[in-house]
């Protein structure tokens, strides 16, 4: 019964840490909103807005820049191809949905309410408290009917792929024919021809040394660089300073005492025999009837009611422990449950209770009262509240300011420091192009760079930077982008064109070691030990050998010969001595190749469906608008 939530809860944390996933989509509500900016596309006459398009780029480049770190480039995304990627993404997004609900899927109420209290970010003391719920959003500038509008909708379009990824098809045969070729064994053994070992062989002189420097300039490129003065503005710096009373604590307590709360909370324990709703009656008055079986086995023997919750209850999720669910609260469980739930002493056992799940009996655990935290055990979360409301404000009342007096007095930060008594800070040298992350997000690094930040040593425009966070620059010192003289490169010049040459001699002698070999002829090498790999574990070939060793037909002739360089390794000689056949499928092992193989063509499956979409959708792309969103 409850597998759906607990299989969501991930998902649900996923959507609130990035607010939308990197492809998922605005709610109707905002991308209505946005309706006086020019659409980057239409699907089906529905609109995905700039601003739509602008966050899906954000939360991609925070993907990526989490993922390659410091090897991260901005300038990658500045570009209509990835903006039409992303866009096209969208556009399958909107699809998914459109599909499902043509289908006539939905995702209810019910099941939506215990998706999202069953996320802890949400909970106070380990139960689901609206007001944190309603923080958590607010935080992020969102209402709780655009999150759960949003949320609804990655859900229904994550229905509509899993129901093509669980339902892909592969026969016995074919996984058994996969499993087979994947899991034969090849025995070999290597010769490995090092440039290292060629190194001492390999004279450079001054004349290609300067020939390589004067073709590769490029390469010793030093980028354009600043150092620059800073103003940081944000609330989080203004809330260490506000200073909050004990009265001020005491009245906030008092007008919010209902929130300081923990609401009753109810255990039960349930045996569910499932049925859908849609279900034929006669198969509905068959599980009724079960349950009713099952009902006056209980009442018989009352202590026995866990044995049988373990041994026929189908809500696989409790059934293990006796049919014991967590606590909850009112507005966890559907109704009918909750209703059933609620009007019970504890001890007693229901009746048949009927749910869009089946037919329940429920006996009630525990039933824990509702009780009002003290204002002690309260005051640090209100103080903060308090701190926190305080820098908000004030942060507000300065920012105007703070923007105004960074520009109108460009050719100094002093003003605008003075403000609010902040501190001037200064920058390492920032190299143009670089990430290095903090507050040098890409606008403030644009700016810092633009002709008038570098030429004139203006003052930046005050940027933000993050939510109630901003920032004014001015630039220090710069240095232009230039070209490393060759004296400073000379030797890591020699020494490349050493390890070049060193590669060269090393693919030759095992090109000409290779002819001997096919050719019958003794030539001299220490073979390693023998290896034994399969398509899976192909180490210490790179994937070009180990084709074709894998393509190598060592039945007419044993052994055979192979080799070919491979990337920083030079050249490695293989000899394949043997191939081992899987001598027997276990039915698990081939259980486990069918389960990959369906996902494998169920993703295929869903391609090629979203390909079937696009064909039959009414899709416009509108070039100007999805080139210039930023």
């Amino acid at each position: 019964m409850f597998d759906f939530v607990h299989e969501r809860k991930r998902l649900v944390q996923i959507v609130l840490a990035l607010i939308i996933l990197p492809f998922a989509f605005w709610g109707l509500d905002s991308y209505q909103r946005s309706g006086e900016m020019e659409a980057p596309a239409t699907v089906n006459d529905v609109k995905v807005s700039a601003q739509e398009l602008d966050e899906a780029m954000r939360n991609q480049q925070n993907q990526f820049r989490q993922m390659f770190g410091e090897n991260f480039d901005s300038e990658m995304f500045d570009t209509p191809e990835m903006k039409r990627a992303v866009l096209d993404r969208l556009v399958e997004a909107r699809l998914l949905v459109q599909s499902a609900q043509s289908a006539g899927l939905r995702i209810g109420d019910d099941d939506l309410a215990r998706i999202i209290s069953g996320v802890d970010a949400f909970k106070v003391n380990g139960v689901f408290d609206k007001q944190r719920y309603e923080e958590a959003l607010a935080s992020k500038d969102l209402s709780p009917a655009m999150f759960e509008m949003r949320l609804r909708d990655d859900l229904l379009g994550q229905q509509v792929q899993q129901d093509f990824l669980q339902n892909g098809y592969a026969s016995r045969a074919v996984a058994e024919n996969v499993l087979r070729l994947n899991e034969q064994l090849r025995t070999v053994a290597i010769v490995e021809l090092s440039p290292q070992a060629f190194m001492a062989k390999t004279t450079v002189d001054a004349s290609e040394v300067s020939s390589y420097y004067d073709s590769h300039k490029k390469d010793f490129e030093l980028p354009e660089k600043v150092r620059a003065e800073y103003v940081v503005l944000s609330a989080a710096e203004l809330q260490a300073r506000q200073s909050i009373s004990a009265a001020e604590i005491r009245q906030y307590y008092e007008a919010h005492e209902s929130e300081y709360g923990i609401p009753e909370q109810r255990q039960a324990a349930h045996i569910l025999i499932a049925i859908t709703s849609t279900a034929p009656q006669t198969e509905q008055d068959a599980a009724r009837k079960q349950a009713t079986d099952l009902l006056r086995q209980i009442k018989q023997n009352p202590g026995k009611f866990a044995e049988l919750a373990k041994k026929h209850s189908q809500d696989t999720g409790s059934a293990a422990n006796g049919g014991a669910l967590d606590s909850f609260g009112r507005g966890m469980m559907v109704k009918p449950f909750e209703d059933a739930v609620f009007s019970m002493k504890t001890g007693e056992i229901s009746e048949p209770i009927k749910t869009d799940f089946g037919y329940h009996i429920i006996k009630l655990l525990a039933i824990k009262s509702s009780e009002a935290l003290p204002l002690e055990i309260v005051r640090g979360d209100i103080e903060t509240k308090l701190r926190q409301q305080k820098a908000n404000d004030a942060f507000a009342e300065l920012a105007e300011n703070f923007s105004n007096t960074a520009y109108e007095q460009s050719d100094t930060l002093e003003p605008a420091a003075k403000l609010a008594d902040l501190k001037i800070q200064q920058s390492d040298w920032i190299n143009k192009g670089s990430v290095p992350g903090g507050i040098w997000n890409a606008k403030l690094l644009a700016a810092i760079f633009s002709e008038d930040a570098v030429k004139n040593q203006r003052n930046t425009a005050a940027i933000e930077v993050a939510p109630n966070m901003l920032v004014a620059a001015r630039v220090l010192a710069h240095q232009p982008a230039s070209v490393r003289p060759l004296g400073q490169v000379e030797a890591d010049i020699l020494v490349r064109l050493k390890k070049m040459q060193a590669s060269d001699l090393a693919i030759k002698q095992g090109e000409k070691m290779l002819a001997e070999f096919q050719a019958g002829r003794v030539s001299q090498a220490t073979w390693s030990q023998a290896l034994t790999i399969s398509r899976n574990r192909i180490q210490p070939l790179d994937e070009a050998l180990a084709r074709k060793v894998f393509q190598a037909d060592v039945a007419s002739s044993s052994p055979v010969y192979l080799g070919g360089k491979v990337e920083g390794r030079g050249y490695l000689l293989v000899r394949v001595d043997k191939v081992t056949d899987v001598s027997g499928v276990e039915d698990a092992n081939l259980t486990r190749y069918q389960q990959q193989l369906r996902r494998v063509v169920g993703e295929e499956l869903f391609r090629a469906f979203l390909e079937d979409a696009k064909a039959n959708a009414e899709i416009k792309i509108n070039v100007t608008a999805e080139t210039t969103a930023q």
